[in-house]
């Protein structure tokens, strides 16, 4: 909803909260220069945007100067190196919007994509919508052995957030629960009854 993607749009700065305050790293985005703070946030949307061109040059948007070996590392955490391979590897082409792949894939790309370029916040609004429960895991699961990288997975899946650190329940733009998943079940509020 409008929650959601006011969110999105608030931590790279690409507007600013009427009041109260969004942090990266303990800081208020406002205190940093854009430019760094944008640097510094990666983001990968539900309606993700692929480019004509090879995978290694949709890949490369993210860091010009990615090797091959980032390149399949990313491949490797956003569970995408065995399509790609079945499609002929970095330098098989996309068609405008990558529509010769399916959601997933693209989803899958876009994330890999996110990943190459890295920075200190990873921001995944909804971008798994299109997988199947069994690959979103072995996602989730890479995405928590990057270290040194904060992840902010906004999702409408429970099964997609239980292992986060701390969960954020959202009821019509509004905080309504937050905690661990044990804690959230254990509390049998809004989280519970999802879950």
């Amino acid at each position: 909803g409008s929650a959601k993607s006011s969110l999105v749009q608030l931590i790279p700065r690409l507007y600013d909260v009427a009041e109260g305050a969004v942090r990266v790293g303990g800081v208020d985005v406002r205190e940093y220069d854009v430019e760094t703070l944008r640097n510094e946030v990666a983001m990968v949307l539900q309606k993700n945007v692929l480019f004509s061109g090879t995978i290694r040059e949709n890949l490369s948007m993210g860091d010009r100067g990615a090797g091959e070996a980032q390149l399949c590392a990313a491949l490797e955490t956003a569970q995408a190196a065995d399509f790609v391979a079945e499609a002929g590897g970095l330098d098989a082409v996309l068609v405008q919007g990558g529509v010769n792949l399916s959601g997933g894939q693209r989803q899958r790309l876009s994330l890999a994509r996110a990943l190459v370029r890295g920075g200190a916040v990873l921001v995944l609004d909804d971008c798994t919508s299109a997988l199947d429960p069994a690959t979103e895991r072995r996602v989730l699961d890479g995405l928590e052995r990057r270290p040194g990288q904060a992840v902010l997975h906004i999702t409408q899946k429970v099964r997609a957030a239980r292992t986060a650190d701390r969960i954020l329940v959202l009821e019509e733009g509004r905080i309504v629960e937050q905690g661990s998943h044990q804690e959230l079940t254990a509390a049998g509020g809004l989280y519970a009854r999802m879950w």
